[in-house]
């Protein structure tokens, strides 16, 4: 069976897992979920068995099954033949008593670019059949816009507008940016911080005028972030192969539990980690790592998620936010799929900046 795609906050108006790629966001400002999530369990003993290809065709397949599986198997030929440094890659690199898993091996040297040479694969297949053109929106705090402008350089049918803060990314991933070859690529400089180049996007994405005048030449917005279900699902690929890389270097047993500490800003990364976890690998918990825009550490403690406070500039922008989009996906699964209790938080949170989620739900989310 198929499964179907809708809105954090609205569960009736549902579409394919092609047309959720294609819309980026849902148009009540939700982002795309499923409730088969985890329906559909990742065989672990072929996991480990399989290279990090075959395991990307597997669980991508799993996930966004209405792509058949000669389109799934061309994307990630296209994704990850050639383009990383080696066929790993991820590799996963013991340090002291802990593992690392290196993200860094991509054509841009961000750890997105494992999602970002997918996601143009993904869309150009579905805006193929669909016969649109598509203008990718992305809101970036240094590592997205690069990874982005590269995935979607010179691709047929699509053009993308990396937006970003003034003074908010490093030096390097500004230049990276504002130099990137292609013909269908664009960069603006925002005045503002990541929280406020993200709110505008979002407001793009929800002028309904705008979509219509679009519309009239066969043309859609979509969006680059991982509030994008196919920027997000490539990223569950590297739980499940970190894992099969331990199984064979002895380092676990098939079946033992793992913990993956995850450095947080937009929350996809662990979101990531989650969806692994609901789809059937053996995570013991999922540790949220924070700098000093520690939004997140505070609510995972509290319950309270309050962005009125103080925003740090520091080394690591990428987590350098207030508002983590993603978030919003764990709440609706949380909440065991309440899309209209999801609506109400986020209406608070664009009203004033903060709402608080009932002790059961936090008691989820803690587990």
């Amino acid at each position: 069976m198929t499964s179907m795609y809708h809105s954090t906050r609205n569960a009736d108006a549902c579409v394919s897992a092609k047309r959720a790629v294609l819309n980026g966001l849902a148009s009540d400002g939700g982002l795309y979920v499923t409730d088969a999530l985890g329906e559909t369990k990742i065989d672990l003993e072929r996991v480990v068995t399989n290279t990090y290809r075959e395991n990307a065709a597997y669980i991508l397949g799993t996930l966004l099954d209405d792509y058949s599986a000669e389109e799934i198997e061309s994307c990630v030929k296209a994704a990850y033949k050639g383009t990383f440094e080696t066929d790993d890659v991820a590799p996963v690199v013991k340090v002291g008593d802990a593992f690392v898993l290196e993200l860094f091996r991509g054509p841009t040297s961000a750890f997105k670019d494992v999602a970002l040479q997918m996601l143009p694969q993904l869309m150009s297949r579905a805006a193929q059949g669909a016969g649109e053109k598509i203008m990718i929106l992305a809101a970036t705090s240094g590592d997205t816009g690069k990874a982005a402008l590269a995935g979607f350089a010179n691709t047929p049918r699509l053009g993308i507008t990396v937006f970003y803060p003034h003074n908010g990314t490093s030096e390097i991933q500004r230049l990276q940016m504002v130099t990137q070859a292609g013909d269908n690529v664009a960069v603006a400089a925002v005045e503002g911080n990541f929280d406020d180049t993200q709110s505008a996007v979002k407001r793009i994405f929800g002028d309904e005028a705008l979509r219509e005048r679009l519309a009239a030449q066969n043309t859609v917005l979509s969006s680059a972030n991982s509030i994008n279900i196919g920027r997000l699902a490539p990223q569950v690929v590297y739980y499940f192969d970190a894992y099969a890389q331990l199984v064979r270097a002895g380092e676990i047993a098939c079946g033992d539990a793992v913990e993956f500490c995850v450095p947080t800003g937009n929350f996809g990364d662990v979101l990531a980690g989650y969806f692994a976890k609901r789809m059937g690998l053996p995570v013991g918990k999922l540790i949220v790592a924070s700098n000093c825009n520690n939004v997140l550490s505070d609510f995972l403690t509290e319950g309270v998620y309050d962005r009125n406070r103080e925003f740090f500039k520091t080394i690591s922008p990428s987590m350098d936010i207030l508002i983590s989009s993603n978030l919003e996906r764990l709440l609706y699964y949380a909440s065991d799929g309440a899309a209209g209790f999801v609506a109400g938080l986020m209406d608070d949170l664009a009203k004033t900046g903060r709402y608080q989620v009932p002790d059961e739900v936090l008691a989820r989310i803690q587990e």
